[in-house]
């Protein structure tokens, strides 16, 4: 059996020439994008649309006018915009059955650099289970951190941290990690200990990331970041038709 291997990137500027074709990448923006997709895809979005500038984001929802604008510039939603990119702002009474346009100022970004991966997940805490499920059979997966601004952030590396921990605890032999992953892993296995999703959101309040949000008075929105398996859905991005769906109803 092939040794399994995880490769980490801390930001997708690191991917530098790394070749994705073929693997399996996931996608880490926990403060906030990956957080919210996976509530608008738990509360029965049709799907999201990761668009990487707001212009892109009004042509096209002019011409697809049924669609719903998401998304965040400086943390605050985009004059204009329906929602910003408060997880909270996605309940299905909003968002079933609906296409979003969706564009953030690192996420879809990330999301960008892996569009070469064969497959493309999204993960935050709120699925981290649902996701390590999903690649428990994957040989090789590349986690592909947001960052913030061009900068390493806490939140991100934690749960690149707890994805290499989770998967390696089921392993059957020692899985393959590259120096970022490792460094991923010792971090969350420090902040784990008598973990709760009170310490957890506490944690990510003193990250960069989180304090950025705390700046904007949108404290609930890293409570929320921080509760562990809320919800059993993977988001899958299909890099052919630039979706995001539901991993187990993925067709249109």
């Amino acid at each position: 059996m092939k040794t399994k291997r995880i490769d980490v990137f801390l930001l997708p500027t690191l991917l530098g020439e790394t070749d994705l074709s073929g693997g399996v990448a996931v996608v880490i923006d926990v403060l906030r994008a990956t957080t919210t997709i996976t509530h608008a895809i738990a509360h029965k979005a049709d799907c999201v649309v990761p668009l990487l500038n707001v212009d892109d984001a009004k042509e096209e929802g002019a011409r697809q006018p049924a669609a719903l604008l998401g998304g965040e510039r400086g943390g605050q939603k985009i004059d204009g915009f329906d929602l910003g990119n408060s997880p909270a702002e996605y309940p299905e009474s909003t968002v079933a059955g609906k296409k979003i346009l969706f564009t953030t100022t690192n996420g879809t970004k990330a999301m960008q650099a892996c569009r070469t991966a064969q497959d493309i997940y999204i993960a935050a805490f709120v699925n981290l289970t649902a996701v390590c499920n999903q690649l428990a059979d994957c040989p090789h997966i590349f986690v592909v951190c947001a960052g913030t601004t061009g900068e390493i952030t806490r939140e991100d590396v934690l749960l690149a941290g707890a994805i290499v921990d989770v998967l390696s605890a089921d392993a059957l032999k020692p899985i393959e990690l590259n120096d970022q992953a490792q460094i991923a892993a010792d971090a969350w296995l420090e902040a784990k200990t008598g973990l709760t999703a009170t310490t957890l959101a506490d944690r990510l309040k003193k990250s960069r990331g989180g304090r950025n949000v705390l700046r904007l008075g949108l404290d609930n929105d890293i409570d929320i970041a921080a509760a562990l398996d809320k919800f059993d859905v993977v988001p899958k991005l299909n890099p052919k038709t630039w979706e995001i769906r539901d991993s187990r109803n993925p067709a249109p």
